[in-house]
């Protein structure tokens, strides 16, 4: 159990953190680099993302014999507790996967401010945790700036967590566990210059350095700003929005019973009525939809080519809902579910730049067209770079910023079956969709009319876009994104 600063190590804001770039520091993880103290929402976040709602139920349901076996018999107990529930029987790979795509997200949304600028100061930094080293190496390693992670090593068995941890009881790193695991790091005979901590069974590590430091609680602590990370989380994977305490989590297994019918239900409004009814069918269930700007008038001749920022697959759909009819959409890849379930057409483009273009003059020659060309989607306050095919054939050009809220689940994944993400969207207590037209491109900013090339009238439309929804232009694309997550392209198979 965490407890108050040993008189004997100062508090770390009493360390001077300059000229320490040639230093050595070790630091523990939760209460210490983080600010939270408990484990329990990372495995959490674990136990449904890679094992589902049934694995997350039996963790919930597990965790109060690993609090009190933490809080009164040893921090190990608990932490062995918390281990077999989350892992046994589940797929190394899937553990990977999640550790990777989802965590870091959560991991660096918690970094402690104190605990940061002493470590990120120091040249060589070392994490010591009792957490299972799987789990947290990614976070730490890639967006941290770690050069070395001791944790927990689990037993597996096939590709197969067993739920046990190597070194059975002594293997979780606790106490005097971190202090010999670090000695077989480092040397026997090395001395890193700072050591941090934030309880009592970090003080065996802790005194192997020349200096130590406690983090003490403090619940008005406030986490380090995304801004100042050394590396934006802009792609991250996973459902849930928030991060999964006890309570978050009961709620969440409490609400999926209500929450499923329910998006059955707005699914099937969507679907089923006709357009011009579906804002106001969307209204009375729950979604909000806010329309700004001037949306444009069915065209009578060639079509106007809306050119969307890219939040979900459903943004074609709420576009139709805000214009009171549906417009077509050409669509990377798409699952057939989602297809079957669309109320609007989709077309799948080939990735043949000659074949994809004849295509969309063709859908423009028959009416109004929407197109995200960003090509996948991005859950931050982030535009990826936009392809400048739809750029070079048609000067009728409208951009419409999307911007989109969620409270419990998020409405896309780069893991998993795809069919799922318009369900979880609805699944949402109250999601929100914000639709803002902006005004047509002028001819003199086009491709013909203008004589600019695609490239500069598809960032030129970036630019614009993220400057009204106060986002950030990047050069990544859809293949960054889905390697980064997913280890592939993200081709969904028709």
């Amino acid at each position: 159990m965490a407890t108050a600063a040993p008189a004997k190590f100062p508090t770390v804001d009493k360390c001077d953190s300059t000229r320490r770039e040639k230093h050595t520091a070790v630091a523990d993880m939760d209460g210490t680099l983080l600010i939270g103290r408990s484990l329990f929402p990372y495995f959490a976040l674990v136990a449904f993302e890679a094992g589902g709602i049934l694995r997350l139920l039996l963790l919930l349901l597990a965790s109060p014999l690993a609090a009190l076996l933490y809080h009164l018999v040893s921090e190990r107990a608990g932490i062995q507790v918390l281990i077999f529930s989350t892992f046994a029987g589940m797929k190394v790979a899937d553990i990977e996967s999640v550790a990777r795509a989802v965590l870091p997200k959560f991991y660096t949304a918690d970094l402690h401010p104190e605990s940061w600028r002493v470590f990120s100061a120091c040249g060589r930094r070392v994490v010591l945790t009792a957490n299972p080293r799987i789990m947290v190496e990614p976070t730490l390693r890639d967006f941290l700036g770690a050069d070395l992670v001791l944790g927990t090593e689990i037993a597996a068995f096939r590709g197969r967590a067993t739920g046990f941890v190597k070194g059975g009881a002594a293997g979780v790193l606790v106490g005097e566990s971190k202090a010999h695991a670090l000695r077989g790091a480092l040397g026997e005979d090395y001395q890193p210059e700072i050591g941090l901590g934030d309880r009592h069974t970090d003080e065996p590590f802790m005194a192997l350095c020349k200096e130590g430091f406690m983090v003490p609680p403090d619940p008005e602590v406030r986490p380090v700003s995304a801004d100042n990370l050394p590396k934006p989380v802009v792609f991250h994977d996973g459902r849930l929005v928030q991060k999964p305490t006890p309570l978050t989590a009961l709620l969440t297994l409490l609400w999926l019973p209500v929450g499923f019918p329910l998006a059955c239900l707005r699914v099937a409004a969507g679907s089923l009525l006709p357009m011009p009814l579906v804002y106001h069918a969307f209204t009375a269930l729950g979604v909000r939809v806010t329309v700004r700007g001037n949306p444009p008038p069915p065209s009578s001749g060639g079509g106007v080519l809306f050119v969307c920022s890219h939040r979900t697959l459903l943004d074609p759909i709420f576009l139709s809902a805000a214009l009171g009819r549906p417009v077509p959409a050409v669509v990377y890849s798409v699952s057939r579910l989602s297809e079957l379930i669309s109320p609007i057409r989709t077309v799948r483009l080939s990735r043949d730049r000659a074949a994809d273009a004849a295509m969309i003059r063709k859908l423009l020659s028959e009416g109004d067209l929407a197109i995200c060309p960003e090509g996948t989607t991005c859950r931050e306050p982030f535009l990826l770079r936009f392809s400048a095919l739809f750029a070079e054939l048609t000067d009728e050009i409208v951009p419409v910023a999307m911007v989109n809220r969620m409270g419990m689940f998020h409405g896309t994944a780069a893991r998993g079956w795809k069919g799922m993400d318009p369900f979880y969207f609805f699944m949402n207590p109250s999601p929100a969709y914000e639709v803002t037209f902006l005004s047509k491109l002028p001819a003199e900013l086009t491709c013909g009319s203008g004589r600019k090339s695609g490239h500069e009238v598809a960032n030129y439309i970036q630019r614009v876009i993220a400057a009204t929804v106060s986002y950030e232009c990047t050069t990544f694309t859809r293949k960054d994104k889905y390697r980064a997550l997913a280890g592939n392209d993200g081709i969904v198979a028709s």
